[in-house]
């Protein structure tokens, strides 16, 4: 088995936008309105282009599947159950997690330019890609954008040996001048455990630390880390950030949580996942231009350190996601052949022509 270091097994590049274009097809095809589909084809092919494949087209067929299975509403008309000044919560009546997302991150903009912070609370969610896209969203528009999801036991607790905790990921982004934004987007596990699907799908052995199998071993196999238990990130630390991440995003918005909530690769349970979705407005602390000059200020510094051994520079957060987009939009994308094939199946399923290379 090779390494997840090495190439994937490609069969030609995709072009982004083909891709794009076709995942907005596919989910037109099950009753995905035309705009909610161009919305979640958006966040899949963002993914590749961010480098991160993990959350890309290989999820589109786990959508589809949860559609057909009546577990996700593609037509969801969410309610609000909350409103309060600055605070909102949203029940999403089981509807496209990247739809009801979105428009929460947009809701909590609106609040904080009123009362200089928004707080959106989501129950009854769905998987919504990667937390990047809507914190970047908040980030654009001026604002310091949080978010936070569970997401379906995936780690013990420290101590335990049951997969009863959810790798809950969470991010953070800022404007940040002429950088355009800086970002955070990470699980509490050692890895995100779409990471593991993704080594999965080109055949590839994943790095010893990730994950244990079902034994308590350590496993480099990614079937047998699927089959057994993600270790969290930072030993019990990455625990309890992930324990209380659950709390947030479904202890206190109303959604499931825990045990409750399932992924997006189980087809016929309802996923009860809930988002916290918080914006703050920089212009309610300071002038934007003055917090962009010191955010800027401070990735100077850290840029200008002297490099440790074995690196070239130094990232700032989201630096490395940026440069893979505009790489990968000149070049096109590496599609496994796993994923490829999963496309081509899918293709045929929903009759949907599926062309994604040439000029």
């Amino acid at each position: 088995m090779r390494s997840a270091d090495d190439p994937p097994s490609e069969a030609g590049r995709a072009r982004p936008d083909r891709l794009a274009a076709f995942a907005t097809d596919v989910l037109a095809a099950v009753g995905v309105p035309a705009a909610d589909a161009a919305l979640v084809a958006g966040c899949l092919v963002e993914a590749e282009l961010w480098g991160h494949p993990s959350h890309g087209l290989l999820r589109l067929s786990w959508y589809v599947a949860r559609i057909r299975s009546r577990v996700v509403d593609p037509t969801a008309t969410p309610r609000t159950v909350v409103d309060r000044g600055a605070v909102a919560v949203v029940d999403g009546r089981e509807g496209l997690g990247h739809v009801l997302t979105a428009a929460a991150a947009r809701e909590a903009v609106r609040r904080a330019r009123e009362h200089g912070a928004g707080v959106v609370a989501v129950r009854n969610s769905n998987h919504f890609g990667m937390a990047a896209h809507y914190t970047r969203m908040m980030a654009t528009d001026g604002c310091v954008g949080v978010l936070t999801t569970n997401s379906s036991p995936s780690m013990a607790p420290w101590g335990g040996r049951a997969r009863t905790v959810g790798a809950n990921p969470w991010s953070v982004a800022t404007p940040a001048g002429d950088h355009g934004v800086a970002v955070m987007d990470i699980s509490n596990g050692n890895v995100a455990r779409g990471k593991i699907y993704a080594a999965r799908e080109r055949g590839v052995e994943i790095p010893s630390g990730w994950a244990i199998d079902a034994k308590g071993a350590p496993t480099t196999d990614p079937a047998a880390a699927l089959a057994g238990l993600l270790l969290p990130m930072a030993g019990h630390k990455g625990y309890a950030i992930a324990f209380m991440m659950d709390i947030l995003s479904g202890v206190l918005t109303g959604s499931s949580f825990g045990t409750g909530v399932s992924g997006p690769q189980q087809a016929e349970r309802r996923s009860g996942s809930g988002h916290l979705v918080l914006a703050l407005d920089v212009e309610a602390f300071l002038p934007l231009a003055e917090f962009n000059r010191r955010v800027e200020q401070l990735i100077e510094e850290v840029k200008s350190v002297p490099l440790a051994e074995g690196f070239d520079e130094v990232l700032y957060p989201g630096e490395l996601e940026d440069r893979s987009q505009a790489r990968l939009q000149r070049e096109g994308i590496d599609l496994p052949e796993g994923t490829r094939a999963e496309l081509e199946r899918l293709a045929e399923q929903v009759g949907v022509p599926l062309e994604l290379a040439g000029a």
